[in-house]
């Protein structure tokens, strides 16, 4: 009997280069990008899913196209999505939500302030409400924004302006 054969284990796959990219996005970026998404829909738990859902996406596709950008853009598109669902949903059922319900523990750990702020926030539109939250959040420029939101950088700028003017009416100068 020929027991080296067995003892001989087959060495594992080499990971796929593209996989090895998605790992290390979602090592190094996952906190922010799951930050950028509760911005954006309002919940942890349905942040946490929509970066979740990017992330499980990602593998196969060429290595070439897997950069922070890109992601970013994924993040936007699938909050952009689920909030959608959520409309929907919400006219289905005749049934309309005007202020998100937070945890005990979320409204505890944030100022009565940064509660305002995030409550004005949540009643802009949404392409407003993006462009604040890329612009100010993340910190993007404004060709970086037009980018991600597919608007021309005069749209970015005009709709930033707008956005800001109806966050200082709405907080009376607070902001």
């Amino acid at each position: 009997m020929n027991l080296e054969i067995v003892a001989r284990a087959s060495p594992p796959p080499p990971a796929d280069a593209a996989d090895a990219v998605v790992s290390g996005l979602y090592r190094e970026h996952r906190l922010a990008l799951v930050r950028l998404a509760l911005l954006l829909v309002g919940d942890r738990e349905s942040a946490e899913d929509v970066v979740q859902d990017v992330f499980s996406r990602l593998p196969g596709r060429s290595p070439a196209t897997l950069t922070l950008a890109y992601v970013r853009v994924c993040v936007l598109n699938a909050s952009r999505s689920l909030l959608r669902r959520r409309s929907v949903a919400a006219r289905a059922i005749l049934r309309r939500r005007d202020d998100p319900v937070d945890s005990a523990e979320t409204i505890a750990l944030l100022g009565e302030s940064r509660q305002e702020m995030l409550a004005a926030l949540g009643r802009l539109p949404r392409r407003q409400r993006e462009v604040l939250v890329l612009r100010y959040y993340l910190d993007l420029s404004d060709a970086d924004i037009a980018d991600a939101t597919r608007l021309r950088q005069s749209t970015v700028r005009s709709t930033a302006s707008r956005a800001l003017e109806r966050l200082e009416r709405e907080l009376g100068g607070r902001a």
